[in-house]
């Protein structure tokens, strides 16, 4: 059996080599939180915990919760795990926490693809008195301070288009933009235009930043609005990439509770078209928004994604 010897040593060696590299990916994790937190905690920001099992489901038309049956033996609940910290974060600062930040597991249903997964870390922060620039700045700080000093690049929605696809993405209607999706081979069978404004950026855009090591995608379409202001064609949100991965998504953020409920009202509203399972609206968080959210900018940063691009 001799002949089995060199086999069984090479397989050693490579397992002692996987687990020396899970080591070191496991510390230069553990040192890259904690310089987020030296970060955040140099310029006053408090780390918060807000709960994960919740009473809602989230409203969000692409994102699903998970739900769990609690309480067998006293009185049978639905609770759903939270999809992301946002609302709970939001009722401290209406209740004027300052800003404040949370590193936490999140779950999300229904997930599939190679960067999509059910459960994931998130990092969630809010800035109160800042935009979205000043919010893009203080992130592009956040990444020199783990080390990441490559150049940061920022373009509009509205440049991305122009310049990667030659389409005037904010003055297309819906019958034109099916026009250019069927061009490229693509489909244009969708209900709402800001899909098919996703699909055509996926598609024609988004290769187009794998060149940029750090590149901010800003004013999206008023369409794509989310918990966004809105001003005139645009929202006042955006996307920050490394090396064309979606990393963050970040927001100058609705203050008033009755523009919330318009927002939870249309999302359920597509929900139910796309023959999703009816939710409820958070009344406890409008309740909270009472008195409006202060002005404040917020963003949250999948960590896993994060990780991955400051160790390429």
């Amino acid at each position: 059996m001799d002949f089995l010897k060199p086999a069984l040593q090479n397989n050693k060696i490579l397992a002692i080599a996987i687990m020396k590299e899970m080591i070191n990916s496991l510390k230069l994790s553990a040192d890259i939180i904690k310089k987020i937190r030296q970060f955040f905690d140099g310029q006053g920001l408090c780390e918060v915990q807000t709960p994960q099992l919740l009473d809602y489901p989230t409203t969000d038309v692409y994102i699903d919760s998970i739900a769990l049956q609690v309480n067998k033996d006293i009185g049978l609940k639905s609770k759903y795990l939270h999809t992301s910290p946002e609302l709970e974060m939001k009722k401290l600062l209406a209740k004027g926490s300052g800003d404040i930040y949370q590193i936490c597991q999140v779950f999300r249903n229904n997930e599939q693809g190679a960067q999509n997964f059910n459960e994931f870390t998130m990092l969630e922060y809010y800035r109160l008195g800042f935009d979205i620039h000043r919010l893009m700045d203080d992130m592009t700080d956040l990444l020199k301070s783990l080390g990441f000093t490559r150049p940061a690049t920022r373009l509009s929605y509205a440049q991305a288009f122009s310049e990667f696809a030659d389409i005037d993405i904010l003055n297309m209607d819906f019958n034109d933009l099916k026009k250019i999706a069927k061009s490229h081979d693509l489909c244009s069978d969708f209900e709402w235009i800001e899909d098919l404004q996703i699909l055509l950026f996926t598609a024609l855009c988004e290769p187009k930043l794998e060149e940029y090591p750090l590149c901010f995608i800003y004013d999206y379409p008023k369409s794509q609005s989310a918990l966004a202001k809105v001003q005139g064609q645009v929202a006042h949100r955006f996307e920050m990439y490394m090396y064309g991965d979606e990393v963050a998504n970040g927001y100058d953020e609705l203050q008033d509770a009755q523009d919330y409920q318009k927002c939870f009202g249309l999302e359920i509203n597509k929900r139910l078209v796309l023959g999703k399972a009816p939710v409820d609206i958070d009344k406890g968080f409008l309740s909270n928004l009472q008195n409006s959210l202060p002005q404040c900018s917020g963003v949250a940063i999948g960590v896993e994604r994060l990780l991955s691009n400051l160790l390429k």
